[in-house]
């Protein structure tokens, strides 16, 4: 591989990033959230999961790199 797993991982998530945005954007906008609440619960599980995702990554990726070493 010609790259590092953190550089492709960030380039991935540069163009991933955008695209999850305008989703958040178009489900918020569209009038489906009407009370408060429902609002803080849409943004208390679309930004945490986001974040996980993105450091699931690395855990992933040390994971494999302890795997490797074992062998």
């Amino acid at each position: 591989m010609k790259y590092s797993f953190k550089k492709l991982w960030n380039t991935m998530f540069l163009f991933i990033g955008p695209g999850w945005y305008v989703l958040v954007w178009m489900i918020w906008s569209s009038g489906q959230l009407q009370a408060i609440e429902e609002k803080l619960i849409f943004l208390g599980v679309v930004i945490p999961g986001f974040l996980m995702i993105y450091f699931a990554g690395f855990w992933i990726e040390g994971w494999h790199k302890k795997k490797q070493g074992l062998q």
